[in-house]
């Protein structure tokens, strides 16, 4: 479905991603690791667009994406979500509104001056609260949310525009164990239920062993590792963070004791 081939990324001197190749064959979820500056971010607006790669190619079902200018650059932002570590809701405006902002993309300029929508989208965004588990939150503006209930908002506005892909950076690095917990167990059921690709930029290796099937990790701007999460001992893990023997995970654990159990395909509560 995707491949990605001698992906850069060049700001002056700096290559903040250097050569990047990889191929998903189908729909996986995928947990991209490495520490802060790696270039997991830039990666990820490469591939949804929000930043043109200085060279290789981003292609998907053949189609492709580096190319993209104007209307199809937007219509395949459209079928790549992206999430976002600080959300990027409007903060004043209630819920359920931010939630069909997902669908501007394909909306006329006048309906979307006027925060026009029709019925059935206002149905949809309700029912995909629902299945999030917020719905009873929808008229509230979102600044009233804590920060786990606005990522889920900002997870069922990415769902508002029906996407092949959904990208999430850093989509748990600002929220407590707890809603980490819910916000990752969301994206896996998205994943499994849906039949969606996720790719998630993580901080925490017990979050990328648990969660994904397939985990890549950056190293000054260039993919050293990429296998399974049963690859990923602690030894690789060293490498990846360029740490020495003294290397503890600990330091990058979420420490959600409540997950404590095998790759069983979590559920969101009600």
């Amino acid at each position: 479905m995707l491949h990605v081939t001698s992906l850069t990324k060049r700001f002056g001197d700096k290559r903040a991603v250097d050569n990047a190749s990889f191929e998903v064959g189908k729909p996986t979820m995928i947990g991209i690791i490495g520490r802060s500056g790696a270039g997991k971010s830039t990666l990820l607006r490469m591939l949804n667009r929000l930043s043109d790669a200085s060279e290789g190619s981003i292609t998907f079902e053949g189609a492709e994406i580096t190319t993209l200018r104007g209307a199809a650059r937007r219509e395949w932002q459209s079928r790549c979500a992206m999430i976002f570590q600080q959300f990027n809701l409007v903060p004043r405006m209630d819920v359920v509104s931010n939630v069909l902002h997902g669908t501007l993309n394909r909306r006329s300029t006048l309906a979307t001056m006027f925060n026009l929508y029709p019925a059935q989208d206002i149905h949809k965004a309700i029912d995909i609260l629902d299945r999030l588990g917020i719905a009873a939150e929808a008229p509230k503006r979102a600044q009233a949310l804590s920060g786990g209930q606005q990522q889920r908002v900002a997870i069922a506005r990415a769902l508002m525009q029906d996407p092949q892909i959904i990208l999430a950076d850093e989509p748990i690095a600002s929220l407590d164990p707890m809603n980490a917990q819910i916000v990752m167990d969301a994206l896996r059921r998205i994943h499994e239920e849906d039949g969606r690709m996720v790719i998630a930029n993580l901080h925490t290796l017990d979050t990328a062993r648990r969660y994904c099937d397939r985990v890549i990790g950056m190293r000054d701007g260039r993919i050293v590792f990429d296998g399974t999460p049963e690859q990923l001992t602690t030894g690789v893990a060293r490498d990846i963070y360029g740490a020495g023997a003294d290397f503890s995970e600990a330091a990058t654990s979420t420490a959600i004791e409540t997950l404590d159990r095998p790759n069983a395909a979590p559920v969101v509560p009600a």
